[in-house]
């Protein structure tokens, strides 16, 4: 990777502590534009390596920006990659303020969770449905750390993949009983229809997500471990959340999900 170990430390350290502290950076491609994708990823691996130094486990690895809503929205045109940990995974409520959110927005996914490892390249849509063990309906909580969400693809990924939190849902089905391109998800706020949108809305088919995922984590080295859970990217617009706010989706024919930020 082309960065130096320094600015990797420099800038991983900046991340670690919005985190832990509950503010924002301004962006890092603005301050250092020489700054690259592979630059971005030694960053992220440098956040990630102080959470784990606090004892959080990476139980898995998510994809985002993978859209057209979603990139329009953000204004990043390519998919970003990061890492899931237990301390991310949440049970029940959403404790905001417990959990550090900043400005938190809520997108519907689906989860898969793997029985066999994905290393990558050459990973097909294919393999993927022969690794997984079941999917699940699930709500990603993303978050920024990077000022008013002011993003590009370098600051994205060096800040995990913009991630906060996620729950899923209890239903757990075999990917093979479903056509995965058609499945349907229809998200309420409040008790009011907010959004709906259909697997394919990820990269034509949310298997092909996650291949795509394997394939670019495996340039780095990373593989897809047996047991992961596979965030494979939201299929449908991205929406603002505070506290008090219920969001349900429901994965039609699968199962539903709730997000209640207390």
């Amino acid at each position: 990777m082309s960065i130096n170990s320094s600015r990797a430390e420099k800038y991983g350290a900046e991340l670690f502590e919005a985190l832990r502290h509950r503010n924002t950076v301004d962006p890092l491609i603005a301050r250092d534009p020489s700054l690259t994708i592979d630059d971005a990823y030694a960053i992220s691996l440098d956040f990630l390596s102080r959470r784990r130094k606090e004892g959080e486990k990476v139980v898995g690895k998510k994809i985002g920006v993978t859209s057209k809503a979603v990139q329009d929205m953000l204004g990043v045109h390519q998919p970003d990659f990061g890492f899931l940990t237990d301390w991310m995974h949440v049970e029940g409520d959403i404790d905001v303020d417990a959990k550090s959110l900043i400005a938190p927005r809520a997108e519907a996914e689906i989860a898969f969770i793997l029985k066999d490892s994905l290393n990558g390249p050459d990973i097909s849509a294919a393999d993927v449905i022969a690794a997984t063990e079941s999917i699940a309906p699930c709500f990603e909580i993303v978050d920024s750390r990077i000022a008013d969400w002011k993003i590009g693809i370098i600051d994205t990924v060096a800040d995990n993949a913009s991630c906060g939190v996620f729950i899923l849902g209890d239903a757990r089905v075999d990917p093979r009983d479903h056509d995965l391109p058609n499945l349907k998800v229809t998200v309420t706020k409040n008790g009011e229809p907010l959004s709906e949108g259909l697997g394919s809305a990820v990269q034509g088919n949310p298997a092909q997500a996650v291949a795509w995922l394997a394939n670019t984590l495996g340039q780095y080295g990373v593989t897809l471990d047996a047991g992961d859970v596979i965030l494979s990217g939201s299929l449908v617009p991205l929406e603002p959340a505070v506290k008090g706010d219920v969001f349900e989706m429901e994965l039609h024919g699968i199962g539903n999900a709730t997000a209640k930020f207390v």
